[in-house]
């Protein structure tokens, strides 16, 4: 069984989101730590290189393997803003149709910038895939 690369770590958020090379970019990467530290009220942690996460729990996988992940998350990379809910999108579809341009993979919501999504909408999907995962709301 392989080991799963994207752990916690210790390095800095903002030294990261610094060094996004993009004004855009960098300047959405902020916008989302704002969103998502509001929306779950917990400090954001480096996964790997480059995702940031909001909180930890078990994630069980079909097999029975377990790992620690986090339940909502981001990365602003160079083609989108990934943001990472760990709850399948059709829990959403009414949030999606009202979200904005977006594109979705199986476990990613994409969205090239801040400014074309209902940011009120984006947050109601944080706080919900948020606290239906670690069972507290934390507004």
């Amino acid at each position: 069984m392989t080991e799963l690369k994207t752990r916690p770590n210790n390095l800095s958020v903002i030294d990261f989101l610094n060094k996004i090379e993009s004004p855009e970019r960098q300047k959405d990467g902020f916008k989302l730590l704002e969103i998502f530290t509001e929306e779950t009220n917990e400090s954001p942690v480096l996964w790997g290189p480059s995702i940031i996460g909001f909180g930890q729990f078990q994630y069980k996988y079909k097999s029975g393997r377990e790992e620690l992940w986090f339940p909502v998350g981001f990365s602003p990379r160079k083609q989108a803003l990934s943001i990472y809910l760990m709850k399948s999108f059709s829990e959403f579809e009414d949030s999606l149709s009202n979200l904005g341009k977006h594109k979705i993979s199986k476990g990613c919501l994409y969205i090239k910038r801040l400014t074309e999504v209902n940011e009120s909408v984006l947050r109601q999907m944080i706080r919900k895939c948020y606290t239906d995962i670690m069972g507290k709301d934390q507004k």
